[in-house]
Order: C-alpha cells, then sequence, then structure tokens
C-alpha cells in the first residue's frame, strides 16, 4: 500500500520525493503503512473552493482531510474488511496559505508540510479538535508522532499549534 501524492499548484516550488519519504516516514510510526493515503497539494484558490463546499469557509486553510473511515475515535485503528477497504482517506495541502505563513514566520515549508501533514493524518484516525480536551489529545499525539519522527531523521519539528484555536 502506498501514498499518491499529487502536485496541483505551481506557486511553490515541491520537492515531491522528500514529501513523499516524510508520509511514508509519518505512516510507518503510526503503524499504518498498509494503508493508502492521498496527499493533494494546492494553491490558495483550490483549497478555499473546497473549504467553502465542505466546511461552508470561504477562505483558503492550512490543510483539509477527509477519512475513509469516518467514525474512528482516537487511537483506534480501522479495520478494514475487504481488500480495497486499506485506505486512511486524503489529506489536501494548502501550499500556497502556508508558503505564505513560512514568509511571515521565517519557517522552511518543507518542515512545516510534513508537521500538517502529520496533523492532517491525525485527523484521518479520528482525531479532532472542536474542545479543549480534544486539541489537548490531538496535540499529544502530534508531539509523540513529531518527536518519534525528529528521532528517526535527526530533524526538529514541532506541531504548529500549542493550543486550541477558534475551529481550524
Amino acid at each position: 500500500m502506498g501514498v499518491v501524492l499529487r502536485n496541483l499548484q505551481k506557486v511553490a516550488p515541491l520537492r515531491r520525493a522528500r514529501l513523499r519519504r516524510d508520509v511514508d516516514t509519518l505512516r510507518h510510526i503510526l503503524g499504518v503503512q498498509k494503508f493508502d493515503l492521498g496527499v493533494v497539494c494546492l494553491d490558495n484558490r483550490r483549497i478555499q473552493n473546497i473549504n467553502r463546499i465542505y466546511r461552508k469557509k470561504d477562505e483558503p486553510t492550512d490543510v483539509l482531510s477527509f477519512p475513509f473511515y469516518q467514525d474512528l475515535r482516537p487511537d483506534q485503528m480501522p479495520c478494514p474488511l475487504h481488500r480495497d477497504e486499506h485506505n486512511l482517506g486524503d489529506i489536501f495541502l494548502g501550499v500556497e496559505f502556508l508558503m505564505n505563513r513560512c514568509r511571515e514566520e521565517s519557517l522552511d515549508l518543507h518542515g512545516i508540510l510534513t508537521v500538517v501533514t502529520a496533523h492532517g493524518i491525525c485527523h484521518l484516525l479520528g482525531y479532532r479538535h472542536e474542545t479543549e480536551e480534544e486539541w489537548t489529545e490531538m496535540f499529544q499525539k502530534e508531539s509523540y508522532i513529531l518527536g518519534e519522527y525528529n528521532r528517526l531523521t535527526g530533524r526538529h519539528l514541532e506541531p504548529l499549534t500549542k493550543r486550541c484555536s477558534q475551529d481550524r
């Protein structure tokens, strides 16, 4: 099983091989490497359109996740019944949105893409952040994932947000 990575934006240069390796490392850390995962990189116009349709928010965003398994609870692994159900879902990355944030905060785009992908995968695995308690649980999971990622790669990534934000 693998990662399908599509780059549908031309705003920022993207190192697809690096992002694919990072996504594979995240999947390994979470023990979901037997599941397919779609990652689609978009510009502001395209991610804003998806955000407007599915979340009723007419603005670009950093990441949108669409889980294959709708009823997972945090730390619950998907239980596929058939071969074609080995799918986590799809993550849409707002590369232009993230690139602008990186410029403002002097951050590395590829590092941030990895962090936001970890956040998206958490959503695919049932994590939410609509309450302070949910946010804390998700932040702890992201911190664990990125800590393991850092240990394996020698990088120094951490979650972007350390407290509950308004309906990210």
